[in-house]
Protein backbone atom coordinates (compact mmCIF):
# COMPACT_ATOMS: atom_id res chain seq x y z
CA UNK A 1 0.00 0.00 0.00
CA UNK A 2 1.16 3.49 -1.10
CA UNK A 3 0.72 6.35 1.55
CA UNK A 4 1.20 9.89 0.37
CA UNK A 5 0.65 12.89 1.96
CA UNK A 6 -2.31 15.34 2.12
CA UNK A 7 0.06 17.99 1.66
CA UNK A 8 2.01 16.80 -0.95
CA UNK A 9 1.40 19.30 -3.57
CA UNK A 10 3.78 19.32 -6.95
CA UNK A 11 3.97 16.70 -9.39
CA UNK A 12 2.80 13.55 -7.16
CA UNK A 13 2.12 11.57 -10.94
CA UNK A 14 5.65 11.98 -11.19
CA UNK A 15 6.74 10.75 -7.53
CA UNK A 16 4.36 8.05 -6.39
CA UNK A 17 5.52 6.59 -3.05
CA UNK A 18 8.18 9.44 -2.38
CA UNK A 19 5.51 11.28 -0.10
CA UNK A 20 5.36 8.05 2.29
CA UNK A 21 6.00 9.19 5.71
CA UNK A 22 7.52 6.56 8.34
CA UNK A 23 5.32 7.23 10.84
CA UNK A 24 2.50 5.93 9.26
CA UNK A 25 4.08 3.51 6.95
CA UNK A 26 6.73 0.69 8.13
CA UNK A 27 7.55 0.44 3.99
CA UNK A 28 9.22 4.32 4.41
CA UNK A 29 11.77 3.20 6.75
CA UNK A 30 14.53 3.60 4.82
CA UNK A 31 13.06 6.64 2.36
CA UNK A 32 14.30 9.89 2.26
CA UNK A 33 11.14 11.78 3.00
CA UNK A 34 9.69 14.34 5.67
CA UNK A 35 8.03 13.27 8.55
CA UNK A 36 4.64 14.94 8.30
CA UNK A 37 4.12 16.75 11.88
CA UNK A 38 0.62 18.28 13.06
CA UNK A 39 1.13 22.38 13.35
CA UNK A 40 0.88 23.37 17.14
CA UNK A 41 0.67 19.77 18.13
CA UNK A 42 4.07 19.12 20.23
CA UNK A 43 2.56 15.50 21.80
CA UNK A 44 1.73 14.88 18.11
CA UNK A 45 5.22 15.68 16.75
CA UNK A 46 6.55 13.64 20.02
CA UNK A 47 4.48 10.22 19.41
CA UNK A 48 5.93 10.25 15.62
CA UNK A 49 9.12 10.55 16.81
CA UNK A 50 8.76 7.91 19.42
CA UNK A 51 6.98 5.82 16.30
CA UNK A 52 10.37 6.68 14.63
CA UNK A 53 12.40 5.33 17.45
CA UNK A 54 10.56 1.39 16.64
CA UNK A 55 11.42 1.89 13.36
CA UNK A 56 15.56 2.59 14.06
CA UNK A 57 15.40 6.15 12.72
CA UNK A 58 15.86 7.87 15.39
CA UNK A 59 18.89 9.75 16.63
CA UNK A 60 21.02 7.03 18.36
CA UNK A 61 21.52 8.75 22.00
CA UNK A 62 24.74 7.09 24.70
CA UNK A 63 23.99 4.58 26.71
CA UNK A 64 23.63 5.71 30.53
CA UNK A 65 26.91 4.88 32.22
CA UNK A 66 27.27 2.87 35.46
CA UNK A 67 28.74 4.30 38.61
CA UNK A 68 28.24 6.74 41.13
CA UNK A 69 30.87 9.94 39.80
CA UNK A 70 29.97 13.18 41.72
CA UNK A 71 30.23 16.07 38.38
CA UNK A 72 33.08 18.44 39.34
CA UNK A 73 30.51 21.20 39.91
CA UNK A 74 28.85 20.07 42.70
CA UNK A 75 32.41 20.45 44.48
CA UNK A 76 33.64 24.33 44.32
CA UNK A 77 31.51 27.54 44.56
CA UNK A 78 30.29 29.05 41.77
CA UNK A 79 31.37 32.33 39.40
CA UNK A 80 30.39 35.55 40.88
CA UNK A 81 27.95 38.00 39.86
CA UNK A 82 28.03 40.43 37.04
CA UNK A 83 26.99 43.60 36.44
CA UNK A 84 25.90 42.68 32.99
CA UNK A 85 25.87 38.78 31.25
CA UNK A 86 28.63 37.68 29.18
CA UNK A 87 28.19 34.73 26.69
CA UNK A 88 29.27 31.36 28.08
CA UNK A 89 32.66 31.28 26.03
CA UNK A 90 34.17 33.68 23.69
CA UNK A 91 35.64 30.44 22.06
CA UNK A 92 32.68 28.80 21.29
CA UNK A 93 29.65 31.38 20.96
CA UNK A 94 27.95 32.57 17.97
CA UNK A 95 29.66 35.28 16.77
CA UNK A 96 29.14 37.46 13.59
CA UNK A 97 31.47 37.41 10.88
CA UNK A 98 32.88 40.79 9.72
CA UNK A 99 33.95 42.46 6.43
CA UNK A 100 35.08 45.74 6.41
CA UNK A 101 36.37 47.67 3.32
CA UNK A 102 40.17 49.04 4.23
CA UNK A 103 40.22 51.79 1.98
CA UNK A 104 37.26 53.64 4.02
CA UNK A 105 37.45 54.23 7.86
CA UNK A 106 34.18 52.11 9.46
CA UNK A 107 32.75 51.09 5.68
CA UNK A 108 31.21 47.17 5.71
CA UNK A 109 29.00 45.00 7.13
CA UNK A 110 28.88 42.16 10.31
CA UNK A 111 26.56 39.33 9.80
CA UNK A 112 24.15 37.37 11.92
CA UNK A 113 25.14 33.87 12.70
CA UNK A 114 21.48 32.60 11.72
CA UNK A 115 22.48 29.01 11.11
CA UNK A 116 23.45 29.16 15.30
CA UNK A 117 20.64 30.53 16.45
CA UNK A 118 17.40 29.32 17.32
CA UNK A 119 13.81 30.84 18.07
CA UNK A 120 13.07 34.29 16.11
CA UNK A 121 14.83 36.95 18.39
CA UNK A 122 18.21 38.19 17.57
CA UNK A 123 20.01 38.76 20.57
CA UNK A 124 21.32 42.32 20.63
CA UNK A 125 25.20 41.34 20.51
CA UNK A 126 24.51 39.52 17.15
CA UNK A 127 22.37 41.98 15.25
CA UNK A 128 23.68 42.52 11.92
CA UNK A 129 25.33 45.66 11.25
CA UNK A 130 25.57 47.78 7.70
CA UNK A 131 28.33 51.18 8.34
CA UNK A 132 29.16 53.57 5.94
CA UNK A 133 31.18 55.65 7.74
CA UNK A 134 31.92 53.97 11.55
CA UNK A 135 29.89 54.13 14.92
CA UNK A 136 29.69 57.74 15.63
CA UNK A 137 29.75 58.38 19.76
CA UNK A 138 26.48 60.95 20.32
CA UNK A 139 26.35 62.54 24.06
CA UNK A 140 22.53 61.42 24.88
CA UNK A 141 22.71 64.98 26.79
CA UNK A 142 23.12 67.18 23.85
CA UNK A 143 21.64 64.87 21.57
CA UNK A 144 18.06 66.46 19.98
CA UNK A 145 15.63 65.27 17.11
CA UNK A 146 14.44 68.36 15.00
CA UNK A 147 11.00 68.05 13.12
CA UNK A 148 10.98 70.57 10.55
CA UNK A 149 10.19 71.60 6.88
CA UNK A 150 6.22 72.03 5.95
CA UNK A 151 5.37 72.14 9.08
CA UNK A 152 2.83 74.23 11.50
CA UNK A 153 5.88 74.68 14.02
CA UNK A 154 9.33 73.48 14.06
CA UNK A 155 10.16 71.42 17.03
CA UNK A 156 13.17 69.93 18.83
CA UNK A 157 13.08 66.93 21.56
CA UNK A 158 15.65 66.01 23.57
CA UNK A 159 15.89 62.27 24.85
CA UNK A 160 14.37 63.23 28.17
CA UNK A 161 11.76 64.72 26.40
CA UNK A 162 11.15 61.61 24.20
CA UNK A 163 10.49 59.33 27.21
CA UNK A 164 7.82 60.87 28.36
CA UNK A 165 5.77 60.14 24.92
CA UNK A 166 3.47 57.18 24.91
CA UNK A 167 5.58 54.29 23.95
CA UNK A 168 4.88 50.99 21.50
CA UNK A 169 6.69 48.03 21.24
CA UNK A 170 6.82 45.89 17.95
CA UNK A 171 8.75 42.73 17.03
CA UNK A 172 10.25 43.18 13.13
CA UNK A 173 12.95 42.21 11.39
CA UNK A 174 15.78 44.55 9.80
CA UNK A 175 17.29 43.49 6.39
CA UNK A 176 19.70 45.35 4.18
CA UNK A 177 18.80 45.33 0.79
CA UNK A 178 22.09 44.02 -0.21
CA UNK A 179 21.18 40.76 2.23
CA UNK A 180 22.29 37.66 0.25
CA UNK A 181 23.48 39.71 -2.92
CA UNK A 182 26.19 37.27 -3.67
CA UNK A 183 23.81 34.53 -4.95
CA UNK A 184 23.57 37.02 -7.80
CA UNK A 185 26.69 35.74 -9.03
CA UNK A 186 27.16 32.72 -11.34
CA UNK A 187 28.46 30.14 -8.40
CA UNK A 188 26.77 29.49 -5.25
CA UNK A 189 28.69 30.72 -1.98
CA UNK A 190 29.60 27.67 0.31
CA UNK A 191 29.61 29.87 3.27
CA UNK A 192 27.04 29.06 6.22
CA UNK A 193 23.24 30.01 5.85
CA UNK A 194 24.01 33.20 8.50
CA UNK A 195 27.17 34.40 6.57
CA UNK A 196 25.42 34.65 3.16
CA UNK A 197 21.64 35.54 4.29
CA UNK A 198 22.49 37.29 7.60
CA UNK A 199 22.09 40.75 6.92
CA UNK A 200 18.57 40.10 8.72
CA UNK A 201 17.52 40.35 12.15
CA UNK A 202 14.99 40.78 13.84
CA UNK A 203 14.24 42.17 17.53
CA UNK A 204 11.63 43.78 19.71
CA UNK A 205 11.93 47.01 18.88
CA UNK A 206 10.40 50.01 21.31
CA UNK A 207 9.56 53.79 20.98
CA UNK A 208 7.32 56.31 20.23
CA UNK A 209 5.26 55.99 16.60
CA UNK A 210 6.18 58.81 14.65
CA UNK A 211 2.85 59.96 13.70
CA UNK A 212 2.59 61.32 17.40
CA UNK A 213 4.90 63.46 17.04
CA UNK A 214 4.40 64.87 13.25
CA UNK A 215 0.71 65.68 14.80
CA UNK A 216 1.95 67.62 17.48
CA UNK A 217 4.30 69.58 14.46
CA UNK A 218 1.01 70.14 12.28
CA UNK A 219 2.47 68.91 9.10
CA UNK A 220 1.32 70.14 5.82
CA UNK A 221 -1.57 67.86 4.22
CA UNK A 222 0.21 68.43 0.69
CA UNK A 223 3.43 66.81 1.92
CA UNK A 224 4.22 63.53 0.69
CA UNK A 225 7.55 63.20 1.87
CA UNK A 226 9.43 62.78 5.13
CA UNK A 227 13.40 63.11 4.33
CA UNK A 228 15.67 61.35 7.31
CA UNK A 229 19.05 61.76 7.84
CA UNK A 230 21.89 60.65 10.81
CA UNK A 231 24.83 61.87 12.68
CA UNK A 232 27.12 59.43 11.10
CA UNK A 233 29.52 60.95 9.16
CA UNK A 234 28.50 59.36 5.56
CA UNK A 235 25.59 62.04 5.35
CA UNK A 236 22.85 59.23 5.25
CA UNK A 237 19.85 60.83 4.16
CA UNK A 238 16.88 59.10 2.68
CA UNK A 239 13.44 60.19 1.62
CA UNK A 240 10.66 58.19 2.50
CA UNK A 241 6.92 58.50 1.74
CA UNK A 242 4.29 60.28 4.01
CA UNK A 243 1.46 57.71 3.96
CA UNK A 244 4.03 54.32 5.20
CA UNK A 245 5.34 57.40 8.21
CA UNK A 246 2.09 57.86 9.40
CA UNK A 247 1.10 54.08 9.55
CA UNK A 248 3.43 51.94 11.52
CA UNK A 249 6.73 53.95 12.07
CA UNK A 250 8.61 54.69 15.35
CA UNK A 251 11.18 56.40 16.89
CA UNK A 252 13.19 53.54 18.30
CA UNK A 253 14.53 54.18 21.69
CA UNK A 254 14.94 50.37 22.91
CA UNK A 255 15.57 47.02 21.28
CA UNK A 256 14.81 43.97 23.29
CA UNK A 257 13.95 45.85 26.45
CA UNK A 258 17.32 47.48 26.80
CA UNK A 259 18.37 50.60 25.01
CA UNK A 260 19.05 50.17 21.71
CA UNK A 261 23.06 50.10 21.61
CA UNK A 262 25.45 52.66 20.21
CA UNK A 263 25.79 50.53 16.56
CA UNK A 264 22.45 49.91 16.06
CA UNK A 265 21.74 53.73 16.47
CA UNK A 266 21.56 54.71 20.18
CA UNK A 267 20.21 57.19 21.24
CA UNK A 268 17.00 56.62 18.78
CA UNK A 269 16.78 55.49 15.69
CA UNK A 270 13.97 55.21 12.84
CA UNK A 271 11.85 52.13 12.50
CA UNK A 272 10.35 51.46 9.08
CA UNK A 273 9.00 48.02 9.14
CA UNK A 274 9.55 45.34 6.44
CA UNK A 275 11.47 48.14 4.07
CA UNK A 276 15.11 47.73 3.97
CA UNK A 277 17.62 48.83 6.06
CA UNK A 278 18.97 51.98 5.01
CA UNK A 279 15.86 53.70 5.64
CA UNK A 280 15.91 52.73 9.15
CA UNK A 281 18.18 55.07 10.12
CA UNK A 282 20.49 55.27 12.85
CA UNK A 283 21.66 58.15 15.11
CA UNK A 284 19.05 59.77 14.00
CA UNK A 285 19.12 63.81 13.53
CA UNK A 286 16.42 65.67 11.74
CA UNK A 287 13.17 64.75 9.89
CA UNK A 288 12.28 67.06 7.40
CA UNK A 289 8.46 67.50 6.18
CA UNK A 290 8.46 67.89 2.17
CA UNK A 291 6.75 68.16 -1.14
CA UNK A 292 9.27 65.80 -2.92
CA UNK A 293 12.17 63.22 -2.74
CA UNK A 294 15.34 64.82 -1.29
CA UNK A 295 16.96 63.07 -4.71
CA UNK A 296 19.95 62.09 -2.05
CA UNK A 297 22.77 59.59 -3.43
CA UNK A 298 20.91 57.48 -1.12
CA UNK A 299 17.88 57.44 -3.03
CA UNK A 300 19.57 57.46 -6.95
CA UNK A 301 22.98 55.39 -6.58
CA UNK A 302 22.79 53.68 -3.63
CA UNK A 303 20.30 51.29 -2.86
CA UNK A 304 18.14 51.41 -6.37
CA UNK A 305 17.84 48.36 -8.61
CA UNK A 306 19.17 48.10 -11.92
CA UNK A 307 16.67 46.14 -14.19
CA UNK A 308 18.00 44.04 -17.16
CA UNK A 309 16.94 46.94 -20.30
CA UNK A 310 19.53 49.12 -18.36
CA UNK A 311 16.90 51.35 -16.45
CA UNK A 312 16.95 51.87 -12.78
CA UNK A 313 14.25 51.80 -10.01
CA UNK A 314 14.46 53.46 -7.77
CA UNK A 315 12.87 53.71 -4.14
CA UNK A 316 11.89 49.89 -3.87
CA UNK A 317 11.14 50.10 -0.07
CA UNK A 318 9.80 46.88 0.89
CA UNK A 319 11.83 43.49 1.09
CA UNK A 320 10.12 40.67 -0.51
CA UNK A 321 9.02 37.32 0.38
CA UNK A 322 11.69 34.59 1.67
CA UNK A 323 13.17 32.15 3.26
CA UNK A 324 16.00 29.62 3.88
CA UNK A 325 16.98 26.59 5.56
CA UNK A 326 19.64 27.35 8.44
CA UNK A 327 19.92 23.61 9.50
CA UNK A 328 21.38 21.43 7.86
CA UNK A 329 23.68 24.60 6.21
CA UNK A 330 26.46 24.64 3.76
CA UNK A 331 29.61 22.78 5.65
CA UNK A 332 27.59 20.75 7.98
CA UNK A 333 28.42 17.42 7.90
CA UNK A 334 25.48 14.98 8.71
CA UNK A 335 27.26 12.15 10.91
CA UNK A 336 24.16 9.64 11.15
CA UNK A 337 21.58 7.79 8.97
CA UNK A 338 18.26 8.60 10.49
CA UNK A 339 16.03 11.21 12.09
CA UNK A 340 17.35 14.65 11.43
CA UNK A 341 15.21 18.22 12.21
CA UNK A 342 15.24 20.59 9.04
CA UNK A 343 15.12 23.99 10.65
CA UNK A 344 14.61 27.47 9.25
CA UNK A 345 13.58 31.18 9.14
CA UNK A 346 10.92 32.93 6.38
CA UNK A 347 10.16 36.57 6.64
CA UNK A 348 8.11 38.91 4.37
CA UNK A 349 8.04 42.97 4.29
CA UNK A 350 4.20 42.96 3.25
CA UNK A 351 1.90 41.06 6.23
CA UNK A 352 2.42 37.93 8.09
CA UNK A 353 4.07 34.10 6.30
CA UNK A 354 0.89 32.07 6.32
CA UNK A 355 3.23 28.98 5.10
CA UNK A 356 6.70 27.41 4.37
CA UNK A 357 7.04 24.09 2.36
CA UNK A 358 10.11 22.21 2.12
CA UNK A 359 10.87 19.80 -0.37
CA UNK A 360 13.76 17.12 -0.02
CA UNK A 361 13.30 15.30 -3.46
CA UNK A 362 14.48 19.07 -5.15
CA UNK A 363 11.12 20.24 -5.75
CA UNK A 364 9.77 16.86 -6.70
CA UNK A 365 6.96 17.18 -3.93
CA UNK A 366 6.72 19.44 -1.19
CA UNK A 367 5.72 19.45 2.42
CA UNK A 368 4.05 22.05 5.07
CA UNK A 369 6.71 22.69 7.65
CA UNK A 370 5.52 23.34 11.25
CA UNK A 371 5.53 27.48 11.98
CA UNK A 372 6.43 28.43 15.40
CA UNK A 373 3.84 30.90 16.91
CA UNK A 374 2.95 33.36 17.13
CA UNK A 375 3.29 34.49 13.53
CA UNK A 376 3.67 38.06 13.65
CA UNK A 377 3.30 40.84 10.93
CA UNK A 378 7.20 42.05 9.82
CA UNK A 379 8.63 39.31 11.93
CA UNK A 380 10.80 36.66 11.47
CA UNK A 381 9.36 33.12 11.61
CA UNK A 382 10.67 29.95 12.30
CA UNK A 383 9.73 26.94 10.94
CA UNK A 384 10.81 23.36 11.27
CA UNK A 385 10.13 19.73 9.72
CA UNK A 386 11.19 16.05 10.96
CA UNK A 387 13.25 14.34 8.45
CA UNK A 388 14.43 11.09 8.17
CA UNK A 389 17.71 10.76 5.85
CA UNK A 390 18.58 7.32 4.27
CA UNK A 391 21.92 8.48 3.48
CA UNK A 392 21.54 8.99 -0.13
CA UNK A 393 22.35 12.52 -2.04
CA UNK A 394 19.15 14.67 -1.49
CA UNK A 395 18.67 18.40 -2.28
CA UNK A 396 16.66 19.99 0.47
CA UNK A 397 14.81 23.88 -0.10
CA UNK A 398 11.91 25.79 1.20
CA UNK A 399 9.64 27.77 -0.41
CA UNK A 400 7.33 30.45 1.56
CA UNK A 401 4.03 32.50 1.53
CA UNK A 402 2.74 35.48 3.08
CA UNK A 403 -0.74 36.74 3.86
CA UNK A 404 -0.48 39.20 0.75
CA UNK A 405 -0.48 36.44 -1.53
CA UNK A 406 3.17 36.97 -2.53
CA UNK A 407 5.22 33.14 -2.78
CA UNK A 408 8.92 33.09 -3.16
CA UNK A 409 10.85 32.79 -6.85
CA UNK A 410 12.77 29.83 -7.82
CA UNK A 411 16.05 31.08 -8.91
CA UNK A 412 15.78 30.88 -12.99
CA UNK A 413 12.64 32.73 -12.24
CA UNK A 414 13.92 35.86 -10.62
CA UNK A 415 16.75 35.92 -12.75
CA UNK A 416 14.07 36.07 -16.15
CA UNK A 417 12.46 38.67 -14.26
CA UNK A 418 15.00 40.71 -12.79
CA UNK A 419 17.88 40.09 -15.34
CA UNK A 420 21.61 39.69 -13.42
CA UNK A 421 22.72 43.68 -13.23
CA UNK A 422 20.91 43.24 -9.84
CA UNK A 423 22.67 44.01 -6.58
CA UNK A 424 19.69 44.11 -4.41
CA UNK A 425 17.00 42.83 -3.22
CA UNK A 426 17.68 38.94 -3.72
CA UNK A 427 14.87 36.42 -2.26
CA UNK A 428 14.91 33.22 -4.41
CA UNK A 429 14.32 29.60 -3.17
CA UNK A 430 17.98 28.65 -1.39
CA UNK A 431 18.63 25.14 -2.37
CA UNK A 432 21.29 22.69 0.04
CA UNK A 433 22.68 19.56 -1.79
CA UNK A 434 23.52 16.54 1.11
CA UNK A 435 25.74 13.96 -0.41
CA UNK A 436 26.31 10.23 0.52
CA UNK A 437 28.69 11.15 2.75
CA UNK A 438 26.65 13.82 4.46
CA UNK A 439 28.57 16.79 3.38
CA UNK A 440 25.83 19.62 2.74
CA UNK A 441 26.92 22.28 0.14
CA UNK A 442 24.93 25.20 -1.47
CA UNK A 443 23.48 24.55 -4.74
CA UNK A 444 21.83 26.37 -7.42
CA UNK A 445 19.54 23.75 -9.11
Amino acid sequence: MKLTSNRTRENSANTEGRSIHPATDEAAESSNVPVESAADDRRHFIKRAARLATLGTTVAAAPLARGNTIPDSWQTPGADFSNYGQPRSAIDSPIRWVSADRSVPGDGVSWTPLHALEGTITPNGLHFERHHNGVPFVDPARWQLTIHGKVDRALAFSLDTLHRYPMVSRTTFIECGGNSNSLWHPNPSQAPSGYVHGLVSCSEWTGVPLSILLDEAGIDIKAGWLIADGYDASGVAVSLPMKKILDDTLIALYQNGEPVRPENGYPARLLVPGWEGIVNIKWLRSLRVSDKPLMSRFDTVSYTDLQKDGSFERFSFEMGIKSLITSPTAGDKLSQRGFHQISGLAWTGNGKVSRVEVSVDNGASWTDAQLQQPVLDKSLTRFRLPWSWDGSPVKLKSRAYDSSGQSQPDRDSLLTERGTNMYYHYNAVVIFSINSDGLVRHAYS
